[in-house]
């Protein structure tokens, strides 16, 4: 597996590792100290703000799984990527594409963006 796709498996098992410091370690293996995380719904800076951003995901759809769906594109220090998330083995109800920026082998900022996901009731 080439450095850049075992780099976004890591991120992937970081979000689904619910033990909390193994999450952490994963984080400092994954994200550079100054790492940053936006997308439409919630943002994290730092590795501390991203581990409580992704602790917070799993308390708010506990047993939901984040799983690649494709291939990852890359080049210079720039990396793309599909991905879902919901319960193992069912149609996912959330779904995007992130875009690192990467920084000596690790992330230093996602952006990321919705495809589809739940819309909230009309009141």
């Amino acid at each position: 597996m080439d450095p850049v796709t075992e780099l976004m498996h890591r991120y992937i098992a970081t979000w689904n590792e619910t033990d909390a410091a193994r999450r952490r370690e994963l984080i400092a293996q994954t994200w550079t100290e100054d790492a940053f995380y936006i997308d439409p719904m919630m943002r994290g800076e730092t590795r501390a703000g991203i581990d409580a951003m992704i602790g917070g995901v799993q308390t708010q759809f506990p047993g939901f799984r984040l799983r690649l769906t494709g291939t990852i594109d890359a080049h210079h220090d720039r990396a793309r990527f599909a991905w879902e998330l919901g319960p193992e083995g069912e149609t996912a109800p959330v779904g995007g594409i992130d875009f690192a920026v990467l920084s000596g082998g690790r992330i230093q900022s996602i952006t990321g963006f919705l495809d589809f996901a739940p819309q909230a009731p009309a009141v």
